[in-house]
Parts: structure tokens; C-alpha cells; sequence
């Protein structure tokens, strides 16, 4: 059985697939580290593996420079796409947000204030909750900060919008089957894009909240810990695909430092990738 096949079947029936959203993440994991452009050949072969048909994918890229996002440019029989300057502003810091690592320690100050939103904060009671850490928004006209000492298992399922819980607990399954995947580079390729676009869907749409706010069956593991450790058990298998060579396919630029530095606390030496 295709180890990837409960993944992808997941993708596709949870609703319409937008392919356009699937090649952005694509750029942003497989892509900008690794100079920026990439062939259809290349960007067919991925995706193809993933179940995404070749018209689609036209489709998609066709819609990406309509909108503004993406360049394209022909090299022998080959068309190769870059994010165009409007796309990569649009990009970076979704970036950011989407590979930053987990906490390396359990929160235990947070703060109360009248200032927050919804990426970065949970409203409680006309306020909003905070770990003391994240700096507000703005100056607010009330702040209080320090230690939270009872949290009834009620509360914790009221923290957490009903999408968001939903959107965890689904990641939570596709992490049981990706993070232990084996098999040939392309499959690792392609279960990286399947963990990052379902991720980058939750961090940009939801606050990244720590487990001690969430529901007792989520708090098990801290979400980007877990994602972060799947996405590092694929990422060699991954980048020896986008090494390798075959029929029209060439090998990408060496990986930058970037790459390095996902999902961890500290840089680490240019390459390694352990």
C-alpha cells in the first residue's frame, strides 16, 4: 500500500483541493532555499506524486500569474517559475510563522490585556490571554500578568475555537502516519509538502497556542514540537530529491542556510541537517 495514500485521500476529501495553495507551498518549502525557481518538470513530479493532474497544475500556475504571485521563464523546452517580487513580500513572513521553533520550555507567566487578536492571542472574558513573553499589539490600557493556577478541562475546550480543534486533530492523524514514512526520496518529498500545507493552513490561520490552553486530548504533545520532529525526519530523503537528476529533470542549487534553521532553536552549521 502507498504509505502516502491515507494523507493524500485525507487532502482531497476534507474539501475542494485548491492546487494554487498547494504550489505556494511548494515555493516556500522545496523552492526559495534552493534558488528561487523551479521547472514544470520538477513541479509536475511532485505534485503528480501527491495526486494532482497535470491540467490542474496549469490551471494553478496559469491563476498564480494572474494574481501576481508567480514569474515564469522558458528554458529550452521547459518553462521554470519564481515567486515575482509581490509574492515573495507576501511570503516572507508567513515564513516565519510557519517554520519557528517550539518553545523549549513550558510557559509559566501569561498575560491579560484589553489588546490582542486572533493570531497571537485567546479572548477570554472581553480580554485577551497571552503568554507574558509575546509582546501585545500595542500599548493597552490594561495589562496583568503572572501565573495561571486552575483551569478547569471546561474552560480548555472554550479556549479553542471549534475549526482550530478540528484542523489539530486532523494534523494529529496525519502525523501518526508521516512521521515514521520510509521509502524513496520522492516520497519523502512529497509527505513533507502534505505536513507543511496542512500546517501552514492551522499557523495562519489560528494563534499558536501552548498546550497547557489546549483540550486535555491535545495537550499531549505540543503541535509544532511534533511537526517540527516529523519534518526533520523527512527532510534528508526530501532534499536528496531535489539533488537528483532524471530524463528532464536537473538537479536544484544547494540548499541555503535557511533550511538549516527550520523548526530549531538555533542555527546550525551551513548543510547539516541532522
Amino acid at each position: 500500500m502507498d504509505p502516502l495514500e491515507p494523507v493524500i485521500t485525507a487532502l482531497h476529501a476534507e474539501s475542494r483541493l485548491r492546487v494554487w495553495s498547494l504550489v505556494i507551498t511548494v515555493f516556500g518549502d522545496c523552492v526559495q532555499h534552493r534558488g528561487g525557481a523551479i521547472s514544470t518538470a520538477r513541479l509536475g513530479r511532485l505534485l503528480g506524486r501527491i495526486g494532482v493532474e497535470p491540467g490542474a497544475l496549469r490551471t494553478a500556475l496559469s491563476r498564480l500569474g494572474r494574481d501576481g504571485w508567480v514569474n515564469s521563464e522558458r528554458a529550452g523546452r521547459l518553462s521554470h517559475y519564481r515567486l515575482s517580487p509581490t509574492g515573495l513580500a507576501r511570503f516572507s513572513e508567513a515564513s516565519s510563522r510557519i517554520y519557528a521553533p517550539a518553545r523549549q520550555m513550558p510557559v509559566t507567566e501569561w498575560t491579560l490585556s484589553t489588546e490582542g487578536d486572533m493570531q497571537t492571542a485567546v479572548p477570554l472574558g472581553g480580554l485577551w490571554l497571552r503568554p507574558a513573553d509575546m509582546l501585545a499589539p500595542a500599548k493597552p490600557a490594561f495589562r496583568m500578568t503572572g501565573r495561571i493556577t486552575d483551569l478547569a478541562p471546561a474552560m480548555r475546550d472554550s479556549l479553542i475555537r471549534t475549526a482550530h480543534a478540528t484542523a489539530l486533530r486532523r494534523l494529529n492523524g496525519d502525523l501518526d502516519r508521516l512521521a515514521l514514512i520510509e521509502g524513496d526520496p520522492l516520497t519523502h518529498a512529497a509527505a513533507r509538502i502534505l505536513l507543511i500545507h496542512r500546517w501552514r493552513r492551522i499557523v495562519l490561520r489560528f494563534p499558536d497556542l501552548p498546550p497547557a490552553l489546549l483540550p486535555a486530548d491535545l495537550a499531549k504533545h505540543d503541535p509544532r514540537a511534533r511537526v517540527g520532529a516529523a519534518y526533520l525526519h523527512l527532510t534528508p530523503g526530501a532534499e536528496d530529491w531535489l539533488d537528483s537528476t532524471e530524463d528532464d529533470m536537473a538537479p536544484m542549487p544547494a540548499p541555503d542556510q535557511s533550511l538549516a534553521a527550520r523548526f530549531r532553536s538555533l542555527p546550525v552549521a551551513k548543510g547539516l541537517i541532522s
